[in-house]
């Protein structure tokens, strides 16, 4: 089992197809070894089922250089992501950035990880895209300047909203 450990993490960068014909050869090594030992046949077979079930879907992440391979990975990238967020804000908690700009942070900090990116890489290349994703962008941080008001002053808010429903001046 220590041998599929060290093919899946794969430290000669080898291409998607190397690394799966190699994890082929172990389960293949493992199972003539358990065909031949009756005592680890049991805990073999049933590594062998359970790795056969991830099929394909095992080695999809090889594709791409630099996605996290496992739950751990990404546990350690969003921990880190929260770990630098706290230390810039100075808060003890996750701050309500992260939920309203998330997806965008999360993506920023990946990527200049890798390496810094140049001017013409950080301009746009879909407008349009990028006008959605502003958009959904400020419908958050409209919900949270609503929640904010109402935290506030809680009377005044629902007075508001009431005066604005029982507006006579309201098209019919």
């Amino acid at each position: 089992m220590l041998q599929t450990a060290q093919v899946l993490a794969n430290l000669g960068d080898d291409t998607p197809e190397t690394v799966e014909r190699q994890f082929d050869r172990v389960l293949q090594r493992m199972e003539q070894e358990a065909s031949r030992d009756d005592s680890l046949s049991a805990p073999l077979r049933h590594f062998l089922k359970v790795s056969g079930s991830y099929g394909p879907n095992l080695f999809v992440t090889y594709r791409f250089p630099g996605l996290p391979r496992t739950n751990n990975d990404l546990e350690q990238f969003f921990g880190s992501a929260r770990y630098h967020e706290r230390r810039i804000s100075g808060r003890k908690v996750a701050s309500p950035s992260a939920v309203i700009r998330g997806q965008v942070r999360l993506v920023a900090a990946f990527g200049t990880r890798l390496r810094v990116p140049t001017p013409a890489e950080l301009r746009p290349t879909c407008v349009a895209a990028w006008r959605t994703l502003r958009a959904e962008l400020e419908v958050r941080h409209e919900a949270r300047r609503q929640q904010l008001r109402f935290r506030r002053d809680p009377a005044a808010f629902l007075q508001r909203l009431e005066d604005q429903l029982l507006n006579p001046d309201l098209p019919s």
